[in-house]
């Protein structure tokens, strides 16, 4: 009886760690690619949150000269970008990422961009109010809780 019982115990180990690894690799692909080494976050304070904010700040200023719609276009490719580069080398760890990040910061700054090629100020900010959707569905899920 105490040989089954030691069995059963270490089936409930063995099962427990299993689990915990496997949510530990989930956690670990949020914070970090599998195969290069910037971090999730460090890619979110020196990519992400600079171009939305000259986003923006440029679209609340209400752009005029060309030289400025050209920096908002450069903003927006590279938000676009940013979509792609998150689904890259394991990264992306569930569906809420996938949809975030692969569909509507995608989509969405794809928007963006056209309606700052067609200098379309009413249409760019209602497309980056979409936009930043993802945003908020990545991070309320995947953000750490300060």
């Amino acid at each position: 009886m105490n040989t089954l019982h030691s069995f059963h115990r270490k089936g409930r180990l063995y099962a427990t760690l299993t689990i915990l690894l496997a949510v530990g690799g989930v956690t670990a692909q949020v914070k970090v690619g599998k195969t290069r080494p910037m971090k999730t976050a460090q890619w979110m304070k020196g990519v992400m949150k600079p171009h939305c904010t000259a986003l923006k700040d440029g679209l609340n200023a209400g752009p005029s000269k060309d030289e400025t719609w050209a920096e908002l276009a450069v903003h927006a490719v590279l938000i676009n970008e940013a979509s792609y580069l998150l689904m890259e080398d394991g990264r992306c760890p569930d569906g809420v990422w996938a949809n975030a990040a692969g569909k509507t910061l995608r989509e969405g700054s794809a928007e963006v961009l056209k309606a700052i090629e067609a200098k379309d100020v009413a249409a760019a900010k209602t497309a980056f109010d979409q936009m930043t959707k993802a945003c908020a569905a990545c991070h309320d899920k995947h953000r750490e809780k300060k």
